[in-house]
C-alpha cells in the first residue's frame, strides 16, 4: 500500500513538471503562435536568476518566485521588442532567430558564470510514508503547479487583461479599431510566457543540476507536452502532462529511467497519429 502511494505520488510529481516547464511555452505558442526555440535557456535565465539572487543574501523563496519571473520577463520584453516583432507570421524565420538567441544565450552565459554545475539544496526536508520516504519539496511542486494553473486559468477566462489578450490575438485589427495596442498586447504576453518559463526554471533548480545547458533537457519535453494538448493553452497542457507524466514514470518504475523516455516519446507519437489536432482538437474543443 504504501509502495503504491508512493507509485502514485511520483506520477503526479512528473505530471505537475511537465505542466510547469510547458505552460510558459504554451501561453507564447498557443495565444501567439510562435515558436520559441529559446524556451530551454529561458529556463535556464530563470534557474541562474534565482541562484544569483540567493548567493547574494536574497531570501530563497522570493529568489524563486520573485525574482526570477521578473528578471525573465524583462528579458522576454527585450526579445519581443527586438527580435520577435519583426517576424510575427513567419514561422520558419521565428524558429531559426529563436533557435539562435538560444545559441547565444547558452554561450553568454557560459562566458560570464562557466561551464560548472551549481544549484541550492531542495528546502522542506522530507515526509515519511509507511517505510518510504519523500521530498516535502516535491509535494510543494504538486501543490504549487495546480495553484498556478488555477491563477492562470483564472486571469485569462474571467479578467479584463485576459479578455483584451485573447481579442487581441484573434483579430488584432478589430482591437486597434477599439483603442488597444496590439504591439503592448503581444509584448506583455510574450513577457508572461517568459516569465512563466523563469518561474519554473527557478523551482526545477533544487531538483537538478544547473548549467548553461540545462534548458536542453526540457526543450524536447515541454514541445512535446504542448503539441500533444493542442491548441487550448491550458485544458492542453494539463490533459497532455497528464498522460505523458504517467508513462513517463510508469516506464521508469517499470524498467529504467531511459526507457520511460523512450515510452513519453512512443505515447506522443501515437497520439499525434491517432489526433493530428492534438487532444484537446478532438475532445475538448473551445476549451482555454
Amino acid at each position: 500500500m504504501d509502495l503504491a502511494l508512493i507509485v502514485l505520488l511520483q506520477i503526479v510529481t512528473s505530471i505537475a513538471m511537465l505542466a510547469l516547464i510547458s505552460l510558459g511555452l504554451a501561453v507564447i505558442f498557443g495565444m501567439m503562435r510562435v515558436i520559441n526555440l529559446a524556451h530551454g535557456e529561458f529556463l535556464m535565465l530563470g534557474a541562474y536568476a534565482a541562484i544569483l539572487a540567493t548567493g547574494h543574501g536574497v531570501n530563497l523563496w522570493v529568489s524563486m518566485l520573485l525574482v526570477a519571473p521578473v528578471s525573465v520577463a524583462i528579458v522576454g520584453v527585450v526579445v519581443e521588442r527586438l527580435i520577435i516583432r519583426r517576424l510575427y507570421g513567419r514561422m520558419i524565420d521565428t524558429m531559426l532567430a529563436t533557435w539562435g538567441l538560444s545559441l547565444a544565450l547558452i554561450g553568454l552565459v557560459t562566458m560570464i558564470l562557466g561551464n560548472t554545475n551549481t544549484g541550492f539544496s531542495a528546502p522542506l526536508g522530507s515526509i515519511a510514508i509507511g517505510g518510504f520516504r519523500m521530498s516535502g519539496y516535491e509535494l510543494f511542486l504538486i501543490l504549487f503547479t495546480a495553484v498556478l494553473l488555477a491563477v492562470v486559468f483564472v486571469v485569462f477566462r474571467f479578467t479584463r487583461l485576459g479578455l483584451i489578450a485573447r481579442g487581441t490575438m484573434q483579430n488584432p485589427d478589430m482591437a486597434a479599431a477599439l483603442g488597444i495596442a496590439p504591439s503592448t498586447v503581444y509584448a506583455v504576453t510574450f513577457a508572461v510566457g517568459a516569465a512563466l518559463s523563469g518561474l519554473a526554471g527557478a523551482l526545477i533548480a533544487p531538483l537538478a543540476g544547473v548549467v548553461p545547458t540545462m534548458g536542453t533537457a526540457y526543450i524536447a519535453k515541454a514541445f512535446i507536452t504542448v503539441i500533444t494538448g493542442g491548441a487550448a493553452i491550458l485544458a492542453g497542457t494539463i490533459s497532455a502532462s497528464g498522460l505523458l507524466g504517467a508513462v513517463n514514470t510508469l516506464g521508469s518504475f517499470l524498467a529504467t529511467p531511459v526507457l520511460g523516455e523512450v515510452a513519453l516519446l512512443a505515447a506522443a507519437i501515437v497520439l499525434l497519429r491517432l489526433l493530428p489536432r492534438g487532444i484537446t482538437g478532438r475532445f475538448l474543443k473551445g476549451s482555454l
